[in-house]
């Protein structure tokens, strides 16, 4: 379907691809992985034609059709949200106008053995069959099924887009593309704007759809549920592996042992060589045989080894101090801005030791209650922290207070005491700051660097209290093993906010859940709750049926204009069909009579016939709408 064809790509000294080949199937579903810096973005965009690199090439059909979800992405609309979302559908749109405007066209003319009427015919056949492929009748279901899915309310439809954040911009984004359906959908770091609900959403939806993904993720359930291959970038290959990322993770570890052994081998030789040539040099005799070997030596392929991310760096927290054992209490609390609402009358004690994440969908008010534990916004009612504590808070926008003009490592260098002073590098090589980039300063870094070196440099401090706000948004699996493994081992109290399900499983015990501005607190782990929901999620949808159903039998024998307006245009549908089903039947009946060696009669025939079953097929379509329409009316 796409073959990308052994694709080069460096800048200045540095290879980022050397000769990467890989064939994407028609319903393949692909995990692109790698560590920060291996080129996983770039490889998307070389995909789109944004990037071209210098050598090989993208491979693919014709007609073939791409969506891309970039990281960021922030585009002005004043359309409403339902609205913006629809213009999906412009191909359509276009489709039926051109349909209409041939039909219009062919009913005028009486010239039906002309070439100029069989041209018309044949481009109203072409579009007919474009059309065909798109199911047209379904489009506002759709519509309504994507935008829910992906975390609107129907009171959100008709709001401006550009009253939106730009996180809610990128699922307006995201819909479309799933909407237009294309061959095939490019994703970067999708799930970094969703809540938990979305995420889960967005997973079946792939999962079940037909057409091929190749997305980026540092999310492994989500990667796990979705994908069915995975393709590593290192070192400027690509290795295929036709699994998912978990079960890929146990294999790579075999890859990795095999390059070791490999490497062992080979500077063993490399050894064995070059004693070799030093004991031939300087013999006359040797010498061809030395200068043999030197050129062995010159087109060796050295073995590499992409170990970093099996490396293993431990950080531990120091010891936490004790604190009281309530260690925030909140009663009767209240947040609004302006008029609007976030949350109210929530209730709600964390004791000392406890492990608790906090969920609730995209607004719900999850940063807010955060920033009020921290004490960083007013409220109304009452929030205290207990004795002793000392909270260490991470927000989203903490990157903000960091030394603009400091390096990385002296920020980190700074903070860190004691045994953590020898372990500067380790730890900032955990988050992704290797080799030069610790001597950047920090007013350089990009928003991502810069809320990557926050988190570490939080984590040296002796704090028993920590609160952390979407910690994973910016961090690559290996850096997040890090941070998990320190706060399971961490022996004070965290609230954690976040919608990566993996990061939370086995590192919270109880989940509080903000919704609609109320809290209820679920004493379990983060699968449990999910499951819990799910359940939920299942008893709520039987609700909404019934809902349904009753008020369409309320609605029973109402709107009698509605009805007689339908009853026409179904009569009217049925005559239209029956002349159409006749003069099908008489030019069947010519056809018989075509000498069959009358190439240009018999195209003609065939052209006209295409061209009324295909007007008979709309009509159709449009009689059993109008059916389906009356059906429902009379209940």
């Amino acid at each position: 379907m796409l073959k990308i064809e052994n694709i080069k790509l460096a800048f200045a000294e540095r290879v980022l691809f050397d000769g990467i080949q890989v064939f994407i199937g028609e319903n393949d579903k692909i995990g692109l992985v790698g560590k920060n810096g291996a080129g996983k973005s770039t490889l998307l965009k070389i995909i789109l034609g944004a990037v071209k690199p210098n050598e090989g090439s993208v491979i693919k059909p014709k007609e073939f059709t791409l969506g891309y979800l970039p990281q960021d992405l922030d585009f002005v609309s004043t359309l409403g949200v339902y609205d913006e979302v629809m213009t999906a559908f412009e191909e359509v749109r276009s489709l039926e106008k051109e349909l209409d405007r041939l039909t219009g066209e062919l009913e005028r003319r009486t010239d039906y053995e002309s070439s100029g009427y069989m041209d018309l015919a044949e481009d109203l056949n072409k579009v007919a069959v474009q059309l065909g492929m798109h199911d047209i009748n379904t489009q506002a279901e759709e519509v309504e099924r994507v935008l829910l899915g992906l975390g609107f309310e129907r009171s959100d439809f008709e709001k401006p887009l550009n009253t939106f954040s730009g996180g809610w911009k990128m699922r307006v984004a995201l819909a479309k593309i799933l909407l237009k359906k294309p061959d095939l959908i490019l994703l970067d770091e999708p799930t970094n704007h969703l809540d938990m609900e979305s995420v889960q959403w967005l997973e079946k939806y792939l999962k079940n759809q037909t057409g091929a993904v190749l997305l980026i993720s540092h999310d492994r359930t989500f990667l796990d549920q979705v994908t069915n291959r995975t393709l590593e970038l290192v070192n400027g290959k690509a290795y295929d592996y036709p699994m998912p990322y978990t079960r890929f993770i146990e294999q790579r570890k075999e890859v990795i042992q095999r390059q070791l052994d490999a490497k062992k081998n080979q500077e063993k030789e490399i050894k064995q060589t070059e004693q070799l040539i030093n004991k031939f040099r300087a013999k006359s005799s040797k010498a061809s045989f030395a200068q043999s070997l030197i050129k062995k030596l010159d087109k060796m392929d050295i073995v590499e080894v992409d170990d970093e991310e099996s490396s293993n760096f431990g950080f531990r927290f120091r010891p936490a101090p004790r604190s009281g054992k309530v260690v925030v209490k909140g009663d009767d609390l209240g947040k609004y801005y302006d008029d609007k609402r976030i949350f109210e009358h929530v209730n709600f004690e964390i004791a000392r030791g406890e492990r608790v994440a906090l969920v609730g969908k995209n607004g719900a008010g999850k940063t807010t209650l955060t920033k009020v534990i921290a004490g960083l916004t007013p409220y109304k009612g009452e929030c205290e922290l207990g004795y002793n504590v000392d909270i260490g808070y991470y927000s989203q926008n903490q990157s903000e207070e960091l030394p603009v003009d400091m390096t990385v490592h002296d920020v980190i260098d700074n903070e860190a005491t004691g045994e953590y002073r020898k372990q500067v590098r380790s730890l900032l090589g955990a988050f992704m700051f290797s080799g030069d980039d610790v001597f950047k300063k920090v007013k350089v870094l990009s928003g991502g660097e810069r809320a990557r070196l926050a988190l570490c440099k939080l984590l040296l401090h002796e704090y028993n209290f920590i609160v952390l706000d979407e910690p994973t948004n910016h961090l690559d699996m290996r850096a997040k093993d890090v941070l998990k493994q320190a706060l399971q081992q961490f022996d004070g109290t965290l609230l954690i906010v976040s919608h990566d399900r993996d990061f939370l499983k086995g590192l919270t015990e109880s989940v509080m859940e903000i919704k609609n501005g109320d809290m209820t607190v679920f004493p379990g782990d983060i699968s449990e709750f999910l499951e819990m929901k799910q359940a939920e999620s299942i008893r709520d949808f039987e609700y909404e049926q019934k809902k349904v159903k009753s008020q369409a039998a309320k609605q029973k024998g109402g709107n009698e204009k509605e009805k007689w307006q339908l009853s026409k245009k179904i009569s009217g549908l049925e005559r239209d069909i029956e002349k159409l089903e006749t003069d099908l039947e008489d030019l069947r009946s010519k056809g018989g009579d075509i000498d069959p060696s009358d190439a240009e009669a018999l195209k003609k025939y065939q052209e006209k016939l295409t061209w009324l079953e295909s007007k008979l097929s709309k009509k159709m379509e449009e009689w059993e709408t109008a059916e389906e329409s009356m059906n429902i009316l009379e209940g």
